[in-house]
């Protein structure tokens, strides 16, 4: 790549630690993040994928290194942030996508059992919490840095009741990222959130048990279809590059208009 090409691209030379990047959301985002420019530490429970994801992105002459995390574990993001910091000398950015919606599990408050609640908030709100805290001394040092929460509009509003542990995390995370946003801004660091509509990616599949459920979804979306993994790619890179320079402490939603109405 010519300097003038790696120039006109958005996160050139940026290193971006993606959580959660072996399948769906996390892994448009991570791909698009490394053809932007961008070094890219792909973050997962699932070697198998993220090991590919890594590869594949190679293949095409792309920066990108897998590393198994599982972010609801402080060892593990530990060494997370120490193999970031040991490939490249620096984090720019944290996209904390990586969260699960065990649908199963959760449950209205009276019949949600406290290991499942625990289990969910551990992964969708601790884990976020770590990776911060680990890669935000590293910001701190270098002067200067990018935090992305991929929340949920469950978070917002009571459009899920049975996801109760679910909502409540998400709803957490948006009360995190602002503070977080507020606690940096003077250290030039940035601190946003992308809210997700229904998607149309591995975490929703139980929402789409028949074709009558899958209409229902779609057609409740004023844009008129679900969303799709590559619908966030383009609003993660612009809160991820220096373009979103100005923007810190906001949700983003990007749900086809579904809160809106």
């Amino acid at each position: 790549m010519t300097a003038s090409a790696a120039a006109s691209l958005r996160l050139a030379n940026k290193v971006a630690i993606v959580t959660g990047a072996a399948a769906g959301l996390g892994r448009a985002v991570a791909a698009r993040f490394a053809r932007e420019g961008a070094h890219v530490i792909a973050a997962d429970k699932d070697a198998s994928r993220g090991e590919s994801l890594a590869a594949d992105l190679r293949h095409s002459g792309l920066s990108a290194t897998f590393i198994p995390a599982d972010i609801s574990d402080e060892a593990s993001i530990r060494t997370l942030i120490a193999a970031a910091i040991s490939h490249h000398a620096r984090i720019d950015i944290l996209y904390n996508n990586a969260g699960i919606l065990p649908a199963d599990q959760d449950a209205p408050v009276h019949e949600l059992s406290p290991d499942a609640w625990d289990r969910i908030l551990r992964v969708n709100l601790r884990g976020p919490f770590l990776c911060a805290k680990f890669a935000i001394p590293h910001m701190l040092h270098q002067g200067s840095g990018v935090i992305i929460n991929v929340c949920s509009r469950t978070g917002l509003e009571g459009c899920a009741p049975r996801l109760t542990a679910y909502s409540s995390s998400k709803a957490a995370l948006i009360g995190l990222t602002r503070a977080m946003a507020i606690a940096y801004a003077r250290s030039a660091i940035r601190v946003n959130a992308i809210i997700p509509g229904t998607m149309d990616t591995p975490m929703n599949r139980y929402l789409f048990s028949s074709e009558a459920n899958r209409e229902r979804y779609r057609s409740a979306v004023p844009i008129g279809r679900l969303g799709r993994p590559e619908d966030i790619e383009g609003l993660a890179v612009y809160l991820a590059s220096d373009e979103s320079a100005y923007a810190t402490g906001a949700l983003y939603m990007c749900d086809g208009g579904t809160t809106a109405v």
